[in-house]
C-alpha cells in the first residue's frame, strides 16, 4: 500500500522537491497551509492567480518562510492555468518533483512526504490522494459529492485507462519532472478538469500513477466547485477523452487483440441494433410478425458484441502502465 511507504532522509535529500499552491482569495488559510509543509519542501510556489485578495502579496507579507516565492498572474487563469504556471517555473528552476496542493486547508501538509514516496522509490511517475480509501475518509462528505465522484470516478477510468485509480478530482499530487516533459501543457484544461485531463495525457503517455489514501479536512470553507453542475460537463469531456484515448491506444500506437475485440463488438452492436430495429419497425407496421429465425439474427450479433466488449474491457482493465517512465526514459 501506498500509505505505508517511507522514505528516508537521503532519499529525501536526493531530490529537489516544490509544492505548487494556487490561490484565489485563499487569504484566510494560506499562511496555516505554508506553515504546514515540512523541511522535505525545497521551494513553495505562491500562484496568485490575479486575487481580489491579494494572496501572494498577503503570504509575503505575513510569511518569513525563505522557501516562498510568488508569481503574480495579470489575468485569472483558473486552477489548472495556475497550477501549469508552477510546473513550468519549478522545472525552469531545476526541481524534479512537483507536488500540487490547494490553499484552502483541506489538505495536510504532513502528508506530503508519504505522497512523494512512491515517485522518489521509482515506482511511479504521478501520486495523487484518495479521499474513498475508507469509511472515515468518506464520513464527513455530503451525499451528492458522494454520487458525484462516483460517477467521476467511473467515467475517469474509460478516459483515462486507469481502472486501478478513484477520486480523479483529487487535487493533492505530486509529479515527477519526466512525466511533466511527456504531457502537452498547453492542451490541458486550465479550469477545474485540470486533474481528471491530467490523467487522460498522463495516461497516453504511459506513466504509472499511484493513489495514496488520505482524508480531507473540510471546514467552513465552501468548494468553488458544484458537483451537480459540472458533473454533465465534466461527462462530456470524459467522453471525448475516452473515444481519443481508444482511438490512439489501439489504432495508432499499437494494433492487438483488443483492436480486433473492440472492432468485433461495435460492428456486431450496431449492426444487431439497426437490423433488429429495422425489422421490428417492420412487423410493428405491416402488422406481420417476424419469424423466430430474424429475432435470433438480430439478438445473436448483439450477444456476441457485448461478450467481444466484456473481453475488451477486461482487456483494457489490465493494460495500465506498469513501468514508470522515471525509468523507462532515464539517462
Amino acid at each position: 500500500m501506498v500509505s505505508n511507504l517511507k522514505t528516508n532522509p537521503d532519499e529525501e535529500a536526493s531530490q529537489n522537491v516544490a509544492v505548487i499552491i494556487p490561490c484565489y482569495r485563499e487569504t484566510s488559510h494560506i499562511l496555516d497551509v505554508v506553515a504546514g509543509i515540512g523541511p522535505e519542501v525545497n521551494t513553495i510556489y505562491i500562484i496568485d492567480d490575479k486575487c481580489p485578495d491579494n494572496t501572494g502579496a498577503f503570504v509575503k507579507a505575513q510569511s518569513d518562510d525563505k522557501r516562498i516565492r510568488v508569481i503574480y498572474h495579470e489575468q485569472n487563469m483558473g486552477v489548472g492555468g495556475a497550477t501549469i504556471s508552477g510546473y513550468v517555473q519549478a522545472h525552469n528552476d531545476g526541481h524534479s518533483i512537483f507536488v500540487k496542493m490547494d490553499g484552502d486547508g483541506q489538505m495536510d501538509g504532513r502528508l506530503i512526504s508519504r505522497l512523494i514516496a512512491p515517485i522518489i522509490r521509482g515506482d511511479a511517475d504521478y501520486a495523487k490522494g484518495n479521499r474513498f480509501n475508507s469509511i472515515r475518509g468518506i464520513a464527513d462528505m455530503p451525499w451528492q459529492r458522494i454520487l458525484g465522484n462516483f460517477a467521476l470516478s467511473l467515467a475517469s477510468k474509460f478516459s483515462s485507462g486507469y481502472w486501478n485509480i478513484l477520486d480523479p478530482t483529487n487535487g493533492f499530487t505530486a509529479l515527477h519532472s519526466t512525466a511533466l516533459d511527456e504531457l502537452p501543457l498547453e492542451r490541458i484544461s486550465k479550469g477545474y478538469f485540470f486533474e481528471s485531463h491530467m490523467l487522460y495525457y498522463l495516461g497516453i503517455a504511459r506513466a504509472v500513477v499511484y493513489d495514496m489514501p488520505m482524508t480531507a479536512r473540510y471546514g467552513t470553507e465552501r468548494s468553488g466547485i458544484d458537483i451537480p453542475k459540472i458533473v454533465p460537463e465534466f461527462l462530456i469531456k470524459h467522453l471525448i477523452c475516452t473515444w481519443r484515448r481508444l482511438i490512439f491506444t489501439y489504432f495508432i500506437r499499437e494494433i492487438n487483440i483488443a483492436t480486433i475485440e473492440l472492432l468485433l463488438a461495435a460492428l456486431m452492436i450496431i449492426f444487431g441494433i439497426m437490423f433488429g430495429g429495422y425489422n421490428w419497425a417492420h412487423a410493428y407496421f405491416s402488422k406481420i410478425p417476424a419469424t423466430a429465425g430474424t429475432v435470433i439474427l438480430a439478438a445473436l450479433p448483439i450477444i456476441l458484441g457485448f461478450q467481444f466488449l466484456i473481453a475488451f474491457l477486461n482487456f483494457d482493465g489490465r493494460n495500465v502502465p506498469k513501468l514508470p517512465l522515471q525509468r523507462l526514459l532515464s539517462k
